[in-house]
């Protein structure tokens, strides 16, 4: 008889799939004392780990590849192989039972991947579809039954991913992110384009037009821009009501329904609502316009949130824990924008540095309230306060949403 399942990291994805096929064992940095939880799991200190013992090691998404039990193990794949190849289809048959395989639709890329994977998810609900993945269900909680698996997918997760597929690759744009975790840009780019070598023929492909020479048995659709998938599809952009980064998204996600049933729905894809904290529209009680895009962690997504405001005085809250990026791309951006910075977080005196060497005005506020504050006192009804701090917010809040959620809550008193 086979080892039991073994995985690494205390964490959703992998207890969701000891509470599917336990009891398991686990292997967490936590773990002092060798105990068992409530559900029968064997939870153990990474130095008790024995390769030869284990029959399959699955790790959390963001279990760092650098770390030692990543190192010694021997059966190593990913909770997409687990469920979505032969080969952890072979082991399930032997420890448990053979899984039906839906088709599946995988959305990865830096930037607009929620947004991509719920508006799919709306477009296809009514055949079936469900979604999963990096979104915030784990492979293991889905329902084995739905036709159709539309699957959010981190570059943690591709990056321990070796047999299985998605049978309709779907990449956004890729720009530097989590480097040090992948060991440079190289290996993040690595891993976002490896599912095309296992896809075959026939099976498509929707990437940034800058990856369409690397090889692949798929059918590549290549794209630079709305104008090329709204012409490879047939799609009119100006019956959408969506703008900047998320007329991208719509037409991606209509490009997804073409594909498989032949269907451009303008009405549905109209009645899709944005989740809070991306690029939220606020009017004040003078009617001046605020922008609540707190979700906006990286560089590429303040320059994507930027751009529906090109004829306008912006007004742009920046900073946060950057992780160490290199921010100049978007400062080479915002010097086509009539733009004033105000710099709040960890990387404050960073923002001033670069806003000084780029010739761009900036005012160091160090907090949210007080850059809200400084705003309102020079904020117009012609101009826009935006939110997009292009940097993660745990240097000063719990989350994202709090950011935004105090951001609200300031702009509402106006």
């Amino acid at each position: 008889m086979m080892a039991r399942i073994t995985l690494f990291g205390y964490a959703k994805t992998t207890r969701a799939i000891a509470k599917r096929f336990g009891p398991c064992t686990f292997f967490d940095d936590k773990v002092t004392v060798p105990h068992k939880d409530d559900d029968g799991n064997l939870l153990m200190p990474p130095s008790l780990f024995d390769p030869d013992k284990s029959g399959v090691e699955i790790p959390s998404p963001g279990f760092p590849p650098n770390h030692p039990l990543i190192q010694k193990a021997k059966n190593l794949i990913s909770e997409y192989d687990l469920f979505l190849s032969n080969h952890g289809k072979k082991f399930l048959n032997t420890q448990h039972s053979i899984l039906n395989t839906p088709y599946t639709i995988w959305i990865s890329g830096t930037n607009g991947k929620t947004t991509t994977t719920q508006m799919i998810t709306h477009l296809l609900s009514h055949r079936g579809a469900v979604s999963g993945g990096n979104i915030g269900t784990p492979l293991a909680e889905m329902d084995p039954d739905a036709p159709i698996w539309i699957l959010e997918t981190s570059s943690f997760t591709l990056h321990y991913t070796k047999y299985a597929k998605p049978d309709l690759y779907l990449l956004l744009p890729v720009t530097p992110d989590h480097l040090a975790w992948h060991g440079g840009e190289e290996g993040y780019i690595s891993d976002k384009l490896s599912p095309l070598k296992r896809m075959r023929e026939g099976e498509a492909i929707l990437l940034p037009e800058m990856f369409a020479g690397r090889p692949t048995d798929g059918f590549k659709i290549p794209y630079t821009s709305v104008g090329d998938l709204a012409e490879y599809f047939g799609i009119d952009p100006r019956k959408i009501r969506f703008e900047g980064a998320f007329l991208l998204d719509a037409l991606l996600a209509l490009g997804v329904s073409k594909i498989l049933f032949d269907e451009i729905d303008y009405e549905k894809i109209n009645a899709f609502r944005l989740d809070p904290h991306r690029q939220e529209k606020i009017v004040d009680s003078r009617d001046r316009l605020w922008i609540n895009d707190s979700k906006a962690t990286n560089i590429d997504a303040t320059i994507q949130a930027l751009v529906p405001f090109k004829k306008r005085k912006i007004f742009l809250i920046l900073g946060g824990d950057d992780k160490g990026v290199d921010l100049t791309p978007l400062f080479d951006a915002l010097k086509s924008y009539d733009v004033a910075i105000f710099a709040i977080g960890k990387n404050s005196e960073k923002i001033a540095d670069l806003a000084d060497r780029h010739a761009l005005r900036c005012i160091v506020t160090e907090t949210l309230d007080h850059a809200v504050t400084a705003i309102d006192k020079i904020h117009t009804r012609d101009a826009v306060a935006l939110l997009s701090p292009a940097a993660a917010s745990l240097d000063q809040f719990s989350s994202y949403a709090e950011r935004g959620n105090l951001f609200k809550e300031i702009v509402s008193s106006f």
